[in-house]
């Protein structure tokens, strides 16, 4: 088996890794300190060392690197190609994948337009994303129903001559605080007696359109996450939007859902290994200044165990996140379906095991604002709900392995 990185990729991995420590982490501070200073906290874009290194990745060529080779704007990169450039940017906490316009909802936003959107549409909304000018966020998950199945959804969706008056409550809407999020994919019913995966479907919203109130900012362990546009709950009152608007054909909605899932899952997954990897360091670090009991922490046999068996989880999980990505590459999102799931199950658990060693190595110190373990496993805990949550993935992954064992028998 072969597992070296081929010439291209290494090329944009030694760029990348460069780039990360010249300009982006020692530019981590500055922009924190410029968020503090912005008139509307949520409008993280508009931080002016963020634009300065947005210039500097597109010139260097590390530019929506995320975008599939098969799609008509990419930058020509495999899922297997893209998986190390990710992880890499998963060190450095939100800016990094901001920085290389890399970073979700926008990147699954744009997936969906590019796939599904019509040329206007594209014109309107794909292009302006993909230069980074205007932000998006994607709004599916309901307070009022059990969002992890997702034909649960209410928000109706319901056409009236040339338009469609959307009607219904979101929540958990990331990136819709941001006053330059200019446009939101909604999901919601346009058929309610249609069969279960046809009634919903997805429609372009503006953000300032009339009937769109964003109702305030959610958070999540006492994080409100502004650093990267925040997590809304909204409420649509007869917003009206042109039928032009609908995303690929009535009935869609669950279909194009599926179709986003994907990649955003493996995006997530490879950005949460470089958060693992961070957190080893750190973890390596402190333990080798802490002293206790007259020697230092990293002599202890319960650390060393921690350490070691940190190590031997993130190989495990990267090769089969690697794994996957292949297998995305050769037989397409739905022949890796079980691999993805599998991901999606082992990644967050994974790291928050490995925060959760880090933070205990640091002492109290772990659970402050001066480290950023706290706020990492916030995020990562976060995951066993975003794009499904664990019970969900296993009940499907295991009726998949069921089905392919007593067939076989």
């Amino acid at each position: 088996m072969h597992f070296a990185h081929d010439e291209r990729t290494q090329e944009l991995i030694d760029r990348l890794e460069t780039f990360m420590a010249d300009r982006i982490a020692p530019s981590g501070p500055t922009f924190h300190q410029q968020l503090g200073e912005l008139e509307d906290r949520w409008a993280w874009s508009e931080a002016p060392v963020l634009e300065e290194l947005r210039a500097e990745a597109r010139e260097l060529g590390l530019w929506n690197l995320f975008l599939p080779r098969e799609h008509a704007d990419s930058p020509g990169l495999s899922n297997l190609e893209y998986a190390p450039l990710a992880e890499i940017t998963g060190r450095a906490g939100h800016l990094a994948p901001a920085v290389l316009n890399c970073a979700a909802p926008d990147t699954g936003n744009m997936e969906v337009l590019s796939l599904f959107g019509t040329p206007e549409q594209k014109e309107r909304w794909l292009q302006p994303l993909l230069r980074a000018e205007i932000r998006s966020a994607f709004a599916m998950t309901e307070p009022d129903v059990a969002s992890s199945d997702a034909t649960n959804i209410a928000t109706r969706i319901e056409r009236d001559g040339d338009e469609y008056v959307l009607n219904g409550r979101k929540w958990w809407i990331t990136g819709a605080m941001n006053p330059h999020a200019a446009v939101l994919i909604v999901m919601g019913k346009t058929d309610p007696s249609a069969s279960r995966h046809r009634q919903q479907s997805m429609i372009l919203v503006p953000r300032d359109a009339p009937g769109l109130e964003v109702v305030r900012g959610m958070e999540v362990f006492g994080y409100d996450d502004h650093e990267h546009g925040g997590h809304a709950e909204l409420r649509f009152t007869d917003v009206r939007v042109p039928v032009t608007n609908l995303i690929g054909e009535e009935g869609a909605g669950f279909a194009i859902a599926q179709a986003r899932l994907g990649p955003g899952r493996i995006h997530h997954c490879m950005r949460s290994i470089g958060v693992a990897e961070a957190a080893i360091d750190l973890m390596c670090r402190r333990a080798s200044q802490r002293v206790a009991f007259g020697r230092p922490i990293a002599q202890q046999g319960v650390v060393r165990d921690w350490i070691a068996e940190s190590r031997v989880r993130i190989e495990q999980l990267r090769l089969l996140v690697l794994k996957t990505a292949w297998l995305m590459d050769t037989v397409g999102n739905r022949g890796a379906h079980s691999e993805i799931q599998a991901i999606k199950i082992a990644t967050p658990q994974t790291v928050q095991w490995i925060l959760d060693k880090a933070i205990q190595v640091h002492g109290a110190g772990g659970l402050s604002q001066d480290f950023p373990l706290a706020s990492a496993y916030a995020g990562i805990r976060t995951l066993r709900f975003a794009d499904g949550p664990d019970e969900v993935h296993k009940n499907s992954l295991a009726k998949a392995e069921i089905a392919r064992h007593t067939t076989e028998a």
